[in-house]
């Protein structure tokens, strides 16, 4: 085999071995003479290969690298046997956390001012779940801290880069248009599967309600 070619089953093996997603940095050193546009190739025939054997995981590109990932098809049984791997945040969380994924990087203070109400204890539940990481320092007084999404931000949501995230006008779109009541009997958007969990809201006293806020939570959810 010449140095050039991949061999498919060492990359399979060297991304389902990985804890995260496997990076660029990783692969250079595994593969040092291959063209990242032939480890996409060989990435799409793995999957091809997947698929025709019905396997229900498949190598998706997510946070900058590679990682094997389970069907969407199988989101409602696994976490149906793993109820404590589903991802609970309040809505104030993903109010937050949709202003800081759209309009990185921000410090606290321009966070609370966009919210209208004190967000410390939000941004701090963001922190140690490894959403939110602290990118720089404000060039101000007492240089607050930057708030910018993290790598764990991109994989938990399936997101390859910021760039997947939907573009600002179609949350306008979603928040203009008439809204539709689902029957009593029909799942909310909350409870479909494989959706990250909205569980019980955190003591953070907001009672403010922001319909643009709203859209860019849910469609972060899916």
């Amino acid at each position: 085999m010449a140095e050039s070619e991949l061999d498919r089953s060492a990359l399979e093996a060297l991304i389902f071995s990985s804890e995260g997603p496997l990076g660029a940095s990783a692969l250079k050193r595994a593969f040092p003479r291959v063209t990242p546009a032939q480890i996409a190739a060989a990435v799409t025939e793995i999957n091809a290969d997947l698929a025709a054997t019905g396997r229900p995981y498949e190598i998706a590109e997510v946070a900058g690298g590679w990682q094997f990932r389970t069907r969407p098809a199988f989101a409602e049984v696994i976490l149906a046997a793993t109820p404590e791997r589903k991802m609970r945040l309040s809505r104030p969380a993903l109010e937050t956390l949709a202003l800081i994924a759209y309009k990185q990087p921000l410090t606290r203070a321009e966070i609370e001012d966009l919210r209208s109400v004190d967000c410390g204890a939000v941004v701090k539940s963001l922190l140690e779940r490894d959403l939110v990481r602290i990118v720089g320092r404000r060039d101000a007084p007492g240089r607050p801290a930057l708030y910018g999404t993290s790598a764990t931000f991109l994989e938990t949501f399936g997101l390859r880069a910021l760039t997947d995230l939907p573009a600002l006008r179609e949350i306008e779109a979603i928040v203009a248009a008439p809204s539709e009541e689902l029957p009593a009997d029909e799942p909310g958007l909350d409870s479909e599967p494989g959706a990250p969990e909205v569980a019980e809201p955190e003591p953070f006293g907001d009672d403010e309600e922001s319909l643009a806020d709203d859209a860019a939570g849910e469609l972060l959810l899916h």
